[in-house]
């Protein structure tokens, strides 16, 4: 079942109830749409076998790139992940999708997640920002900073930091022709907040009712 809830801040803010991948073949994108979102790990995507997740990351990532139309811009936020103790590099696998795609890296930010020099065990201490569109590939008049020190305050374990959600809208509505932003995993709800923020208009897609319920709430 789809549910769908508009709410009103600075612009509109729209939050469906329902399975992404789902959604956007559902949904045809207007001109002036782009995307901002961050893939889910293995230990969230059923049946949490890193071979069929890996796939489902690529093929996803590609869906959301041939979705948007071509003035409009894909953003990804993603963390590495060890598995089995080997690097998995997000940032490769959606070059790969990328590839399938027929869509261009516009740039690549390094966003720290903690302050740099910390000595990271597990995951590591940064996140990838990686922008591609498959339209056609003009360098910003403002590109901002390649790594950014601070992701910001995060909503919840998940979130995509306030400070990167903010670079990653401004930049689409100062160097593109982006009127709404979607995050078709919006968790609850940062890219959506950022977007209303700066005047543009957000529409957020996730599973789980209690987090769409978070995302029409959430500001920063």
């Amino acid at each position: 079942m789809t549910r769908e809830i508009t709410t009103f801040w600075p612009a509109w803010r729209r939050v469906y109830q329902a399975e992404a991948c789902g959604w956007l073949r559902d949904q045809a994108a207007d001109s002036g749409t782009s995307i901002v979102t961050s893939l889910p790990d293995v230990s969230e995507v059923p049946p949490h076998k890193f071979e069929l997740w890996r796939d489902w990351f690529i093929g996803t990532a590609a869906q959301i790139m041939n979705w948007v139309p071509t003035d409009g811009q894909v953003i990804f936020f993603q963390s590495d992940v060890r598995h089995h103790h080997i690097w998995v590099d997000k940032s490769y696998l959606l070059q790969c999708a990328a590839a399938n795609a027929k869509a261009n890296l516009v740039w690549h930010k390094i966003v720290c997640r903690r302050p740099p020099g910390t000595i990271a065990a597990g995951r590591p201490s940064y996140s990838h920002m990686l922008c591609f569109t498959r339209g056609t590939v003009v360098t910003p008049e403002r590109p901002g900073p390649d790594v950014l020190p601070d992701a910001g305050v995060m909503s919840w374990s998940r979130a995509m930091g306030a400070k990167a959600c903010m670079v990653a809208c401004r930049y689409l509505r100062d160097e593109t022709r982006t009127r709404v932003v979607v995050d078709p995993f919006c968790g609850e709800g940062a890219v959506l907040a950022a977007a209303n923020q700066l005047g543009l208009a957000s529409i957020g897609v996730d599973l789980s009712a209690r987090r769409c319920k978070a995302a029409l709430r959430q500001v920063l």
